[in-house]
């Protein structure tokens, strides 16, 4: 029993562990909070606590849509921006990118400039569990995409979408 007592108290004056909250709360404010104080979002959105942002002065979110948790939305650096409509669901895991790499053969690729283009997604859109939207996409009004999908083309409005690379397979009536 000692040797659990001391285990235990010698981990309280472990300065590593203050050390792991730091950096913790500095992931937070970096991923998060920071980003969010620039983002345009509309009333009645919600945002999970835990989604990851970047360049948020080139996120727009419009009114009562949900961003669920651990999404991405990751403007890009200086140009490309995501326009997200209004009522739109994004379920956990959704990864949205407004740029990307270049390749050109003999050069490794981190050493490239990024290409960055706008990712725009129509009202009435939903987006299922861990969907990736690639830059450059536009997604029409009241789209359904599948689960897992990767979305690298435009999809027109009404359409339901799955599958690597997302393709239309069929259409929302009435949309």
């Amino acid at each position: 029993m000692s040797s659990k007592l001391s285990s235990f108290l010698f981990s309280l004056c472990d300065p590593r562990t203050y050390l792991h909250v730091v950096r913790l709360l500095h992931y937070v404010n970096y991923s998060h909070v920071r980003e969010r104080g620039r983002m345009s979002v509309g009333p009645g959105t919600g945002i999970a606590p835990n989604a990851s942002l970047r360049n948020g002065s080139r996120i727009r979110i419009g009114h009562h849509s949900h961003i669920g948790e651990r999404c991405s939305l990751w403007a890009g650096e200086s140009t490309g921006r995501i326009v997200i409509g209004d009522h739109v669901s994004l379920a956990p895991e959704v990864f949205i990118t407004a740029s990307d790499y270049r390749f050109v053969a003999g050069q490794p690729f981190r050493d490239q400039p990024k290409r960055e283009r706008d990712v725009v997604i129509g009202n009435d859109v939903w987006l299922g569990t861990g969907v990736v939207v690639t830059a450059g996409v536009t997604i029409g009004d009241g789209c359904i995409i599948g689960a897992g999908a990767v979305v690298t083309r435009d999809l027109p409005p009404g359409a339901i979408a799955v599958g690597v690379p997302a393709r239309a397979v069929s259409q929302r009536p009435n949309a």
